[in-house]
């Protein structure tokens, strides 16, 4: 199978966010935007203060988003506030990723949620 090229992943991608930007809102939260692009600089720097652990990052390519949740004007932190959004945006393709699950074992995805659960990405 040929990999579709960067720029057609891109559209993929900004068309499956605005999906759930939408989705969102008709759930009752609001959100504010938080890293879509990361230069290879700020991707150094968060590798060198163990942000990351990863050399490359999808937000690199523009296959990721971090987004900040907001209900009744509060901002929400706890992971499970993010469920909903994350297994929504899982439902939108197989090669969507949610932050959600990082560092959880699949048979433990129902009882808690992984350590960044803001971030969207496409790995397709």
């Amino acid at each position: 199978m040929v990999k579709s090229s960067l720029s057609q992943r891109q559209f993929k991608f900004t068309m499956m966010v605005a999906k759930l930007i939408l989705y969102a809102y008709g759930v009752g939260y609001t959100l504010t935007l938080g890293e879509a692009w990361r230069p290879q600089e700020m991707q150094d720097l968060y590798l060198k203060t163990g942000k990351t652990k990863v050399k490359h990052s999808k937000h690199q390519d523009r296959l990721a988003i971090d987004l900040n949740l907001f209900m009744g004007g509060r901002f929400l932190t706890d992971k499970e506030s993010y469920r909903v959004l994350g297994e929504y945006w899982e439902h939108l393709s197989d090669e969507n990723v949610w932050g959600g699950r990082f560092g959880v074992r699949k048979e433990d995805y129902d009882k808690k949620g992984g350590w960044d659960p803001g971030h969207f990405e496409y790995d397709g």
